[in-house]
C-alpha cells in the first residue's frame, strides 16, 4: 500500500445527480486520488483525458470500457468535441472531473495556479453543481513531474470536499470570456480555499499565471 487516504467533507459530495469535481493539480497520481475518494463515496467519476493514452494498447481499452473523455491537443485534426462529451457524462447524472488548471500547477509553492474556463462553461450551460475538492500529500507519492512512485513507508494523503460553488451571479449571462473568466476565478478561490486548510496556511495573494511569467501552458515548470 503506497498511500492512505483520508476524507474529509465526504458528505459534500452528492450522492446522486450529475456533479462536476474541481481539484488542485500538481502529480501525475492526482487523478488516482480523486478516483479512488470518489469511489470511496459511492460515485464513479469519469475524467478527461489526453487522447494520445487512448492510442496506447492495453490502456485505450480500459479508458475507452470505463468511460473516460478523450481531450485532443489545440490544432489536432481529429474530430473531437470533450466539451460534448462530458455534457454527456452529465446527462447520465455521473461525476465528472475536470481539472480547471489544464494541467500541473506552475506555481514553485504548488498552489492552484490561474484556472481554465472549460468547466464553468460546461457548469453553466448544463446547470450542473461544481463541487471543489483539494488534496495534499500525493507530491510524498509521486513529484511533480516525477516518473517514480514512491511505495514504502505508505504515505499519508488528505482530500477535502467543498460545498458547491456558488455560480448563482453568472447565471442568464452571456458566457464571454469575461463571465467565464470571473467564475473560474470563483472556482479557484474555492479550491485554494480547501487547500489551506489542509496546509494550514495561506495561499499568496495573487495566483500564478503561467503567461505573465513567460511560461508555456505545457512541458516541465521552468523557473
Amino acid at each position: 500500500m503506497m498511500m492512505v487516504i483520508r476524507i474529509e467533507n465526504g458528505e459534500k459530495l452528492p450522492r446522486f445527480g450529475p456533479v462536476i469535481l474541481a481539484p488542485n493539480h500538481y502529480s501525475e497520481i492526482d487523478p488516482v486520488v480523486i478516483g479512488l475518494a470518489a469511489w470511496k463515496l459511492g460515485r464513479a467519476p469519469r475524467f478527461l483525458a489526453k487522447a494520445s493514452l487512448f492510442d496506447v494498447a492495453g490502456l485505450g481499452w480500459l479508458l475507452r470500457s470505463s468511460g473516460q473523455i478523450p481531450v485532443e491537443r489545440a490544432g489536432s485534426t481529429r474530430d473531437k468535441d470533450p466539451m460534448a462529451a462530458a455534457a454527456r457524462v452529465a446527462e447520465r447524472e455521473q461525476v465528472l472531473v475536470v481539472y480547471p488548471e489544464g494541467t500541473l500547477t506552475r506555481d514553485p509553492a504548488i498552489w492552484p495556479m490561474r484556472g481554465k474556463t472549460g468547466a464553468v462553461r460546461l457548469a453553466l450551460q448544463h446547470g450542473i453543481p461544481v463541487v471543489p475538492v483539494a488534496h495534499w500529500g500525493t507530491q510524498q507519492v509521486m513529484a511533480r513531474y516525477s516518473k517514480k512512485i514512491s511505495f514504502f513507508p505508505p504515505k499519508k494523503v488528505r482530500v477535502r470536499f467543498g460545498d458547491p460553488v456558488d455560480l448563482s451571479a453568472f447565471e442568464g449571462k452571456p458566457l464571454d470570456g469575461s463571465t467565464l473568466a470571473a467564475a473560474t476565478d470563483v472556482v479557484m478561490t474555492a479550491i485554494t480555499r480547501e487547500l489551506e486548510e489542509l496546509r494550514g496556511e495561506k495561499a499568496p495573494e495573487t495566483r500564478w499565471d503561467p503567461s505573465k511569467r513567460g511560461q508555456s501552458e505545457t512541458g516541465r515548470f521552468e523557473s
